[in-house]
């Protein structure tokens, strides 16, 4: 999927084209929670479908997710009553849909949650978070135990810094020319909690990773206009830190899916 340059579209235009591809456009919800003129909207990709621990897990998040959002806009919306017809019933909606991005050594399904949501404003907000699902612990893990050390500021989480700062900049620079602001960019630090949310990426080489995807929403690097942006650091750059288990489940290259989606 070839990238827009989001700077280039109007606002009207930007409203409309996150309005036709919200999370749900694709697929049927499959928890609608709905209020007068709101709707909170949860849905699951066919993989984690076919996974009923941890569709279970995810059913129930996304329930207690859905629940407490539907009831948080519902009491926003009870302050807009001042305000114009047009402006108050304006159609509200708030989504999450789930995505097996890669299923990694048939035991680590890496997960992407987008999220997507309209209140009235200005445009449309969206982003996206990632989890890590165990099948053989039957929970959410951590990419610690792929490593021997993720200490904050510690060789190896600098060496994924270093990575991930240099790829987004070579995006950076693609979108905004020559002279783009990296100061957001740059006061990233090496530190796991806090560098982005990261995922397991597909590789070309059936069950294995080939690498580490770090994910950034509009503003978290960047710009709203600019969109989203993701770093992708090889297995090659992490290899000097890996555990045992790390080294069994990273190799090959990143696949061509993953490559062409948009950064």
């Amino acid at each position: 999927m070839k990238r827009v340059s989001s700077h280039l579209l109007s606002g009207a235009l930007l409203l409309a084209l996150y309005s036709t591809s919200s999370l749900a456009a694709d697929r049927k919800p499959d928890i609608l929670l709905k209020a007068t003129f709101t709707e909170v909207t949860v849905s699951f990709d066919d993989a984690i479908k076919a996974d009923a621990p941890l569709l279970k897990y995810l059913t129930a998040a996304g329930k207690t997710w859905a629940a407490k959002t539907l009831k948080e806009l519902v009491a926003q919306r009870k302050d807009m009553n001042d305000l114009p017809a047009d402006i108050r019933n304006r159609p509200w909606s708030s989504e999450r849909g789930y995505t097996q991005d890669a299923l990694v050594a048939a035991r680590y399904a890496s997960i992407i949650r987008g999220e997507f949501s309209y209140t009235g404003g200005a445009h449309p907000n969206h982003g996206s978070d990632t989890l890590l699902w165990d099948r053989q612990a039957g929970k959410m893990i951590s990419i610690r135990p792929f490593f021997t050390e993720l200490a904050d500021g510690g060789p190896a989480m600098t060496a994924i810094r270093n990575a991930v700062v240099a790829d987004l900049k070579i995006e950076k620079k693609k979108r905004d020319g020559d002279n783009p602001d990296m100061s957001l960019v740059d006061a990233l630090e090496p530190k796991l909690l806090t560098i982005g949310p990261v995922s397991l990426a597909p590789s070309t080489v059936a069950g294995k990773s080939s690498g580490l995807t770090f994910h950034y929403s509009p503003y978290a690097v960047g710009a709203y206009a600019e969109g989203d942006y993701t770093a992708f650091v090889p297995w090659e750059t992490l290899k000097p830190y890996l555990s045992a288990e790390g080294t069994a489940i990273f190799g090959g290259a990143q696949s061509p899916q993953a490559s062409d989606k948009p950064q």
